[in-house]
């Protein structure tokens, strides 16, 4: 059995310790990483959804929100034309008037993807993902 001096065993040593500590780091890192995508994104909170309807185009252009279950969306759209504005899966519907904000409000109460459409003009607004 080869003897290792004592500068060797201590290299050794300092180095399973940082190894040691890599490991430790890189862990901590990736639980940080994977409760920040799940936690703050499915997080019980009430949620203003503002939509303007101009020529044909959404501002802001379509966009995916996500809510958890239990959360209540405030959906105000606006168009400059008539039209019918449609939630998915909630069977929610608001007439749109030229010019006037219509507004849905409702419980987040069904896990699932929903689109938020107008059904005259097809344009599609939200995607509502409640988790």
């Amino acid at each position: 059995m080869p003897v290792t001096s004592a500068p060797a065993r201590s290299r050794d040593t300092v180095t399973r310790l940082a190894a040691v500590a890599v490991l430790i780091v890189a862990g901590v890192v990736v639980a940080l990483l994977y409760r920040g995508s799940t936690g703050d994104a499915a997080a019980v909170q009430d949620r203003q959804i503002t939509v303007t309807i101009t020529a044909g185009r959404a501002d802001p252009p379509v966009q995916r929100v996500e809510v958890g279950k239990g959360s209540t969306i405030k959906l105000t759209v606006t168009s400059d034309v008539p039209d019918e504005l449609h939630v998915h899966g909630y069977d929610r519907k608001a007439t749109l008037t030229a010019g006037q904000p219509a507004t849905l409000e409702f419980p987040a109460d069904t896990a699932g993807m929903f689109e938020i459409e107008t059904h005259g003009a097809h344009l599609l607004l939200v995607q509502l993902v409640v988790r």
